[in-house]
């Protein structure tokens, strides 16, 4: 194999790997992982919960109602601790 052979050669293999390597050939990657969790929100004395939402769908859906003050619990499910939830 002459010398210009191999350059060609390497060179579309270091192509080859860079692109493998790339975002674009792994969708998932530099993503974060988005969980799902349990919405509080407290408005006067009632505390109302909605599940499987997002910290910012959270954040988003609570400033919208207006609640006097949110959390979020990331991966649990909506408790009822006799606020009506």
């Amino acid at each position: 194999m002459s010398a210009r052979c191999r350059i060609i050669v390497l060179s579309l293999a270091a192509l080859a790997v860079a692109a493998a390597a790339s975002p674009a050939a792994n969708p998932s990657a530099g993503r974060e992982t988005v969980f799902r969790g349990a919405c509080y929100c407290k408005t006067g004395p009632t505390l109302q919960c909605t599940a499987n939402l997002t910290e910012r769908e959270c954040r988003q859906q609570c400033d919208e109602a207006l609640c006097d003050d949110w959390f979020w619990k990331e991966r649990l499910p909506c408790w009822n601790w006799g606020y009506g939830g």
